[in-house]
């Protein structure tokens, strides 16, 4: 098992290229299934979650070619010839969006049996709002002996309200939707641009949608989709991320290709905190000098995203006073706390509120990550933390960050992957 070693204290500067976003490829990928035939993505992350998937889609017998994802993170999927609706629980319980195939094969073959979903544990994701979609329109559903299984000889449009904004959801009802007869409404749909490119990429397939990106999403059913080409959107987490490295570290960085639009809320709440933010070259640019506490909630899109929350933490821990940062999303998404007390953090927990009481230092220690985003906030303190910081457990990391501390590395970091002892 690898871990990340970190000697703290090296100011960033330099550039960084924002690699394809993980939460937009991943639906992409299970809405191949849709229309059978030979699609081709752009700008796909090398991730653990990725290759989770195509292990996914290939035991449902899709042929994946991989040839181009290391020289340009091209990815070519054809689904003409699907074997088999089953989505085993040996891959679906590393990662929770494996449950959207069940829309996709649901549409495409009238049946699917997932597994239900694992993932990062960072508090109850339940998946009951994709099934009452199904249900709604048209298809039986059951779980049995740990598995979703739906059914249906046809599916047809509805009124469907989700009863909390659900991304997940509403991708998966959606693409469940594109095929079904009639017009389905989606009320309540998630707002977050990974909805609207999934949107954008089926229009392109020949679907019909409108509204997406507002609450209201209408649809109104196709009988066939055709393959597609697609470029995957910047990974927004991703850029928020180097956004608050360079805040931490004092540094300046140009990210290249983040977009500002998808960053709203992250860069109004640094502007706050005194980080300076600019668009530039195609991308953002960030320089730190001083940061200062900030109040903020999680909120769904366009609201400050939770998984930004972790990584403000650590930038909270070395701003000048007090700072309350509330998690209303999820609740146990607080791990990474104990994790940064160990590097002499100040933080108290109050019910769903982090207080953070920023210090003048941090110092390294072994940490361990225990989700995808807590990891990055350990990343983050250890940069400035006196001394050598361990990061353990970085899978977590791998599956939501492509090649993070070489990317680290090119703009100054001290910081290596190693195996654990």
């Amino acid at each position: 098992m690898d871990k990340l070693v970190i000697h703290g204290g090296r100011r960033l500067q330099g550039e960084v290229s924002i690699s394809g976003a993980k939460n937009a490829a991943l639906p992409l990928l299970a809405a191949a299934i849709l229309a059978p035939g030979k699609h081709v993505f752009h700008n796909v992350p090398r991730l653990r979650d990725i290759d989770t998937t195509l292990e996914l889609l290939t035991t449902l017998g899709v042929e994946v070619d991989r040839s181009g994802l290391e020289h340009d993170h091209t990815l070519a999927v054809d689904t003409a010839n699907l074997k088999s609706h089953l989505a085993p629980y040996e891959l679906v319980k590393t990662m929770r969006a494996s449950v959207l195939v069940l829309g996709p094969l649901l549409a495409r073959t009238g049946q699917a049996e997932v597994s239900l979903p694992g993932g990062c544990a960072i508090g109850a994701r339940p998946v009951n709002l994709h099934l009452k979609g199904m249900e709604q329109l048209g298809a039986e559903v059951q779980i049995e002996h740990g598995y979703i299984k739906a059914q249906a000889d046809k599916l047809h449009g509805a009124e469907i309200a989700f009863d909390i904004s659900t991304v997940t959801g509403t991708e998966n009802v959606m693409m469940a939707a594109v095929k079904a007869e009639g017009r389905t409404v989606l009320q309540n749909a998630a707002l977050e641009p990974e909805v609207v490119e999934l949107a954008e990429a089926l229009v392109k397939m020949g679907a019909k949608i409108k509204g997406q990106g507002t609450e209201v999403i209408e649809i109104e059913g196709v009988k066939e989709l055709r393959p597609v080409e697609h470029a995957i959107m910047p990974d927004r987490i991703e850029a928020g991320t180097f956004l608050a490295a360079a805040a931490i570290t004092g540094g300046e960085l140009l990210l290249k290709g983040a977009r500002a639009d998808h960053l709203a809320a992250v860069i109004a709440k640094l502007r706050e905190a005194g980080v300076a933010i600019e668009e530039k070259g195609g991308g953002l640019r960030v320089r730190g000098d001083g940061l200062r506490a900030v109040d903020v909630s999680t909120r769904p899109y366009p609201g400050f995203p939770t998984d930004m929350q972790a990584q403000l933490i650590a930038l909270m821990c070395r701003a000048e006073g007090l700072s309350v940062i509330t998690e209303t999303v999820f609740e146990n998404r607080f791990m990474h706390v104990l994790e940064l007390e160990r590097m002499g953090a100040n933080i108290k927990i109050q019910g769903r509120s982090a207080i953070v009481t920023g210090v003048p230092k941090l110092s390294g220690a072994s940490v361990m990550a225990t989700d995808l985003r807590a990891s990055a906030s350990l990343v983050l303190a250890g940069l400035i933390a006196e001394g050598t910081t361990e990061v353990l457990r970085i899978y977590h990391l791998d599956r939501g960050y492509e090649t993070l501390e070489r990317k680290l590395q090119a703009v100054g970091a001290e910081i290596q992957r190693v195996k654990e002892q």
